[in-house]
C-alpha cells in the first residue's frame, strides 16, 4: 500500500491536484459564513467543500443555506458522535479524484491564497503527508499549532505545570516554542483547527480515530502519520485566523470540554504507553491528569 502511494506521489507534476475542504458545524451558523467566504479566496484551484452538521435540527436551515450559497455540500449527520467521526464522514463523501483534504474548524478564516501555499509545500514531496499553516488568534497572537508528540517527560510536565509555570521547560519543548513562528519545519503533529492532509494517507489510516469524541484526534493522527515514516510539516507562509471555540460559552460547557480534553489526553498516552510493564506509568498519568482536570474545572466555574 505504501509503495503504491509513494509511486503515485513521485510524479506530482503529471496532473493538477484536486483539493477538498471539510468542516464540522455544531450550531456554527454565526461563524460558518465568514469561514466559507474565506475558503473561496484561499485558492485558485477549484475546491470541493463539505459541511458536516453534528447538530442538525429544524433550525439548521441557515447552515444548509450557507453551505448551498458557497457551493458546498451540506451533510447532516443523524447523531453527534464527535468531531473525528464527522470529519471522517465528510471525507468518505468525497470522490476518488480528491488528492488533498483541508480539515478545518468553522471558526477559522483563511488568508487569501493560504490553501495554495499549503498545497505547494506538500505536493512535490512524497514523504509529506500533512501540512499545517501558521494559526493566529483574533488579536494576532501565534498559536503553537505544530508540536512534538507528547512524551512522558514533555506531556506530563506540560499537563502539570502549564498553568502555574507557563515558561516551564516541558511546555516549551512540547509546544516547540524555541523554534520560532516563521521557520518551516517538521512537527510531531499539527493542530486539527486547520491542516491539509494527503487523501491517500487519510484512507490508509482510516481517518481520525473515532474513539476520541473531542480533542487529541489530531495528536493521534500526527503520531500515526509519523509511524508510517511520513512527515507532518509546519508551513508558516500559509496563515489562518482562529477566533476560538464558539460552542463552549457557558460554564457547564466549559467544564465538560475540560474533562473531555483530559480524558482524551489520557486515552492517547495510555495508547502510546501500553503493555503490562508500563501499568505504573499509566496509573501515574491517570492521577496527574485527573488532578489537573479537577483544578481546571474548579477554576472555570469561578
Amino acid at each position: 500500500m505504501i509503495g503504491s502511494r509513494m509511486s503515485n506521489a513521485q510524479n506530482p507534476s503529471s496532473r493538477t491536484p484536486r483539493v477538498a475542504v471539510v468542516t464540522v458545524s455544531y450550531g456554527s451558523d454565526d461563524v460558518l459564513g465568514p469561514f466559507l467566504a474565506s475558503v473561496v479566496e484561499a485558492s485558485q484551484v477549484p475546491l470541493q467543500i463539505v459541511v458536516a452538521d453534528n447538530k442538525p435540527s429544524p433550525d439548521s436551515g441557515m447552515v444548509a443555506d450557507l453551505a448551498r450559497d458557497a457551493g458546498a455540500t451540506y451533510l447532516p449527520l443523524p447523531s453527534n458522535r464527535g468531531y473525528g467521526h464527522a470529519i471522517n464522514e465528510a471525507v468518505r463523501s468525497l470522490g476518488p479524484e480528491i488528492d488533498w483534504v483541508v480539515i478545518s474548524n468553522p471558526d477559522v478564516t483563511l488568508n487569501r491564497g493560504s490553501i495554495d501555499v499549503l498545497l505547494d509545500a506538500g505536493r512535490f514531496t512524497a514523504s509529506i503527508a500533512a501540512v499545517g499553516p501558521r494559526i493566529l488568534s483574533a488579536d494576532g497572537q501565534v498559536y503553537p499549532s505544530a508540536r512534538t508528540v507528547p512524551s512522558l517527560r514533555s506531556g506530563v510536565g506540560h499537563a502539570i505545570f502549564a498553568n502555574v509555570w507557563p515558561a516551564n521547560p516541558w511546555t516549551r519543548t512540547y509546544r516547540r516554542e524555541t523554534d520560532g513562528d516563521v521557520i518551516r519545519r517538521d512537527a510531531g503533529w499539527l493542530s486539527g483547527a486547520c491542516l491539509m492532509v494527503r487523501r491517500s494517507v487519510l484512507d490508509e489510516l482510516n481517518g481520525f480515530d473515532e474513539s476520541y469524541f473531542m480533542y487529541f484526534e489530531d495528536v493521534d493522527l500526527g503520531y500515526r502519520i509519523g509511524k508510517l515514516g511520513l512527515r507532518n510539516v509546519y508551513e508558516p507562509a500559509a496563515i489562518v485566523v482562529h477566533t476560538g471555540a464558539h460552542s463552549t460559552s457557558t460554564r457547564d460547557e466549559s467544564a465538560r470540554m475540560i474533562k473531555a480534553h483530559h480524558d482524551s489526553a489520557q486515552k492517547f498516552l495510555f495508547k502510546k504507553y501500553s503493555g503490562a510493564v508500563l501499568w505504573p506509568v499509566r496509573f501515574a498519568l491517570k492521577v496527574g491528569l485527573g488532578l489537573r482536570s479537577a483544578i481546571e474545572s474548579r477554576r472555570s466555574s469561578r
